[in-house]
């Protein structure tokens, strides 16, 4: 206890003498001391008076100076806490500024971190305030309450917020106190958590409340509480528990709405529906057309929102929205589906509340709904079409999880640091909204389409497998590791099998990869594992958890050209599956390098308008030669350039290096020499690798500190001011790395070396060079190549100088349809500002065809970058309301693709050869900045064992909607 109170006072010290950012190390013994602490992060009780001044508990704020209210004033460590790191624990909202919390200009911080300490006070027994929320009169419930009123009736005044933040606004109504209400699914949720934890025997009753709740569960927690000996301290829990359930179930009450509906103006159209909408049903009618009325209904609130001017009335809409919501996800577990066709009008029925919720935006169910709404009024639909209804129906499943991401993973990640439990909010609010129901009912659909088709999965005998889809072929072998989390840092092995919730943007080379959902289809990562026969496969995060049992296993992997997946043991391994693994087979996989033609006699720097594609690999990199000669074919839309060529990297390693007695070339040379005799002595391939990273980030460190040649430098400035029209220090730059390992025919090398972005001062472009050279042999670079190249010490880096375009979104084109397979399609990624699509931002991606663009999935990313013209970047949060991309921009993405197929062409040894674009457009104009040949893996798309294992399907084989699941 003593050293308890010494760490509160050390605490206080610190944050009162000189406040200083806490460690999260710090943060988490705060937590505990607020935990034991009978005032938690409070100080004690006293009167807040409207002119600003304080009282004390005894003296109330006179009514002559505007009275005042009485709550807790906060411990100085918890005030300081907000400053150093924007950090509110406690939180109190009955005296705050609307504008405060709002904390509009931090991305609702403030407002996020509220909602996710109400959940950890849910199931954690109060959390900070574990002791304290017996503090009587810290918190005044009439108080808080009032303020939540004033403060939506205030927020409900911006139209803009309601058109950008639906989806947040109607969560906060759930957890804002204001009308009475509290989020009682929540509650439920947390309160079955809590019970299973202190008795193990309830836990499968806990898994059926939180995975299919439905008004049986009332019965199920009764029998258990009469068959089981319940202890004493937990009896009122349980009665608690019950009595919640029945709040929760209790039937939507009529006559209440309808005095609620007299509060609105009687002649809005939207009033007129509700009222329609409540005389129909009070004699309930079945619960698929009950549900389907109630999505309706949430959609008209939805899009006719704004009709009400006054602030009190969309206040009352939205409350009324949420109660709608509560009751519909009641209601939809009394809606057995049996057929096929009944399946897909209770999967249409909850895409649009998804919609009337939030969870997807107007304009992207817009996007859908004629391919749902044609296809179900059909009788007979070919086994084609219902893949196509599942692809649509699976992504609104994702969509909706991702709205939920996009809006409090940056307050999630930020409180996970320092209590894990925080990573259960991002669930429990997709838990508590359609996506559950409507996630089941798409894998009651997907089990179907899986049996007909025989496309069935074999994943380790998990549950709701339709649910797993393959992206890209190929098979592996290796220990599994499940990563339930953030991933950025894991420390990833070349030889495992990584299941993440999302990769980290940098992977290191890995042997296979499934992740949650499929994110963005030409990412870096996305694009690599394509290129190297990687299996990698979407699963959904509850599949993710069923297989952290298996974590640590030694496994086989396999995704097969149709995209069904097999994950089995070891033990069960077939020896045909075992044979692939044997050295020859794998050693098919290696490529090498060519060198023959390389020019290192080249050492002045090259105006790019001066090379075209057949100086790749010679003078400089794929980059540059390709992006010069897309500046002969598009000379409005291509910056201009200067290139680093090969040759100058390669005089500058001929200088000394310090401390070694060789130079830079021979250090380099010697290392892989060195390995080279290691693995001829049986040295293991651990031990190899270790002393080849070890020896070359030595080399990365002087690199990076090797000084350049003056001719050089004069000779850069010069072209410099040549090709840009000013002086270097004038002009912010990209500086992009661009090797001779890029692009070759079975290796893309995307992403692995160093670009830097608006670089603009002359020293930071200086150093800028020595970066780009030396980011060649960082340890994710240099495992990719030694994975899959015979000679990686043959690389040689040059570097791509182009003047920055501060564009409105960015993104990455592939001149074909990379699931549909169809060269003559076009799928397309963008995200708004710079560098969109390449580091796997969850994008807006698309299927653009001659005549048609469909939507394949809509933005999740909320955080972006521009470049401002002093240099650097600076950083925005959008919403998702509007497309990224508008007509113009997919009309002139055609004319774009069609110019690069009919020029490239006469460049390409390959016949219909697809292209990986990278551009942006500013001001609706097209502008390119890349293109590189698109690598697939031939060797896994003909791979004997992986056609063995996809079933022979009849896409054209017709199913009647009538036909039972």
């Amino acid at each position: 206890m003593i050293k308890k109170i010494l760490f509160a006072l050390i605490i206080l010290f610190n944050f009162s003498g000189n406040a200083q950012q806490l460690t999260t190390k710090q943060i988490k013994k705060l937590i505990e001391t607020y935990k034991n602490d009978p005032r938690g992060p409070y100080h004690r009780i006293k009167w807040f008076c409207d002119d600003g001044t304080e009282r004390e508990p005894r003296d109330p704020c006179p009514d002559d100076i505007g009275g005042g209210i009485q709550h807790a004033a906060f411990k100085t460590t918890a005030l300081d806490l907000r400053k150093t790191n924007n950090l509110y624990f406690g939180e109190i909202i009955a005296a705050l500024e609307p504008k405060d919390f709002l904390d509009h200009n931090n991305n609702y911080s403030r407002l996020k971190q509220y909602q996710l300490g109400k959940y950890l006070a849910s199931v954690d027994n109060g959390w900070v305030l574990q002791k304290a929320q017996f503090y009587r009169g810290a918190i005044q419930s009439e108080d808080e309450e009032a303020w939540g009123k004033d403060f939506f009736e205030w927020l409900l005044k911006d139209e803009q917020i309601i058109t950008t933040k639906y989806y947040l606004l109607r969560q906060a109504l759930k957890d804002i106190p204001h009308n009475g209400d509290d989020n009682v699914a929540q509650l439920m949720r947390s309160q079955s958590k809590t019970l299973s934890e202190d008795l193990k025997s309830f836990m499968d009753i806990r898994i059926k409340i939180h995975g299919q709740p439905e008004v049986t569960d009332i019965k199920l927690v009764k029998d258990y509480m009469a068959n089981n000996t319940i202890p004493n301290d937990l009896k009122k829990d349980f009665d608690e528990l019950v009595e919640t359930m029945y709040k929760f179930y209790s039937p939507i009450d009529f006559s209440k709405l309808e005095k609620e509906l007299n509060k609105l103006p009687v002649s809005n159209p939207t009033t007129l529906k509700i009222k329609a909408f409540i005389t129909s049903n009070k004699n309930q009618k079945t619960s698929a057309s009950f549900v389907s009325e109630i999505a309706s209904i949430l959609t008209e609130i939805r899009e006719n929102i704004l009709s009400y001017k006054n602030s009190k009335h969309r206040l009352q809409l939205l409350d009324l929205s949420n109660q709608l919501e509560h009751t519909l996800l009641t209601e939809t577990q009394n809606w057995q589906i049996n057929t096929v066709g009944e399946s897909l009008d209770k999967i249409n029925a909850l895409t649009c509340a998804a919609m009337g919720t939030g969870l997807i935006e107007i304009w992207e169910y817009n996007a859908i709904e004629n391919t749902l709404n044609n296809k179900i009024a059909q009788n007979n639909l070919t086994l084609n079409e219902l893949n196509q209804l599942l692809t649509t129906s699976r992504s609104v499943v994702e969509w909706s999880a991702s709205t939920v991401k996009a809006n409090y993973q940056d307050v999630v990640d930020k409180y996970t640091a320092f209590e894990p439990l925080s990573y259960g909010f991002i669930d429990d609010r997709i838990r508590s909204s359609v996506a559950l129901n409507l996630g089941e009912t798409v894998s009651l659909f997907g089990a179907f389409i899986a049996k007909t088709s025989h496309l069935n999965n074999s994943v380790m005998a998990i549950e709701n497998q339709s649910a797993i889809r393959g992206l890209n072929p190929g098979y592996a072998y290796g220990e599994l590791v499940v990563v339930d989390g953030n991933p950025d840092n894991i420390e990833v092995n070349t030889n495992k099998i990584y299941i993440f919730e999302k990769p980290p943007h940098d992977l290191k080379p890995v042997t296979g990869i499934m992740t949650v959902s499929e994110g963005n289809l030409v990412s870096h990562v996305q694009l690599l594992a394509r290129n190297l026969g990687i299996p990698n496969a979407a699963l959904s995060y509850n599949n993710l958890k069923e297989l952290k049992k298996h974590n640590g296993e030694i496994v086989f992997y396999a995704v097969s050209n149709k995209g069904n997946v097999i994950l089995k043991t070891e033990d069960d391994m077939s020896s045909t599956e075992k044979n692939l693994f044997n050295k020859k087979e794998r050693n098919k996989n290696v490529i090498a390098v060519p060198v023959d033609q390389i020019r290192l006699d080249v050492s002045k720097v090259i105006n790019m308008r001066d090379v075209d594609a057949s100086d790749s690999g010679k003078l400089c990199g794929p980059k540059a030669a390709n992006l010069g000669a897309l500046k002969k074919m598009f000379p409005k839309q291509v910056v201009e350039g200067i290139i680093i060529p090969f040759g100058i990297f390669r005089t500058h390693m001929d200088q000394q290096m310090p401390n070694q007695n060789k130079t830079y070339w021979q250090y380099l040379n010697s290392t892989f020499n060195t390995a080279k005799a290691m693995r001829e002595a049986n040295k293991s391939d651990e031990v190899v690798e270790k002393f080849q990273l070890d020896a070359l980030e030595v080399l990365h460190k002087a690199i990076i500190n090797m000084p350049l040649e003056a001719a050089f430098l004069n000779d850069m400035k010069s072209s410099f001011a040549s090709a840009f029209g000013d002086a270097i220090g004038n002009v912010p730059v990209f500086l992009r790395s661009d090797t001779n390992m890029e692009d070759l025919k079975e290796f893309t090398g995307a992403g692995l070396n160093l670009t830097l972005f608006n670089i603009k001062a002359e020293d930071e472009i200086i150093k800028g060079i020595k970066r780009v050279w030396a980011s060649a042999y960082t340890e994710r670079s240099f495992k990719w190549r030694q994975k899959y190249l015979s000679n990686p010490e043959n690389v040689f880096p040059s570097i791509l100088i182009i003047p920055s375009v501060d564009v409105d979104y960015s993104g990455v084109m592939i001149t074909k349809g990379i699931n549909s397979g169809n060269d003559e399609d076009l799928t397309v990624a963008f995200s708004r500002g710079a560098g969109g699509a390449v580091d796997g931002q969850s994008a807006e991606t698309r299927l653009i065809t001659s005549k048609t663009n469909v939507l394949l999935a809509p933005a999740r990313q909320s955080d972006y970058i521009r470049l401002p013209d002093y240099g650097g970047t600076k950083q925005y949060t959008t919403s998702f309301e509007t497309p990224i991309l508008n007509q113009q921009n997919i009309k002139d993405i055609r004319t774009l693709a069609s110019e690069i197929r009919k020029t490239m062409a006469k460049h390409s040894e390959e016949s219909n050869q697809a292209y990986d674009v990278e551009f942006g457009f500013k001001n609706n104009k097209l502008w390119l900045f890349q293109i590189r040949p698109f690598v697939e893996n031939k060797q896994a798309k003909s791979s004997e064992y992986l056609s063995s294992i996809a079933p022979n399907t009849d896409s054209k084989q017709t199913i009647n909607l009538s036909e039972k699941l």
